[in-house]
């Protein structure tokens, strides 16, 4: 691990502190954990994202199949059962 330091405010530190002795774990520990918690949340994309991207890819692939549309749960099922 890196060593690092931050500064926070008196009731950071309380926070931290209760955090800390009630999940029986390290400062430090529950640090990791907010940053990891963090760095997860951050890189999800909202609805609306969502929906761009999908709606920007629909359309760009060739499934090969004619009965894509008609068809589409029966591949799906086999898809998964492979």
């Amino acid at each position: 691990m890196v060593r690092t330091q931050v500064q926070l405010t008196e009731e950071q530190v309380a926070s931290l502190k209760h955090l800390a002795a009630e999940q029986h774990v390290s400062m430090a520990g529950i640090i990791r954990r907010a940053v990891d918690l963090l760095a997860r949340t951050r890189f999800v994309p909202d609805d609306k994202t969502r929906r761009q991207k999908a709606a920007a890819a629909a359309g760009r692939f060739h499934s090969g199949c004619g009965d894509l549309a008609k068809e589409h749960d029966r591949y799906v099922a086999e898809a998964f059962h492979r």
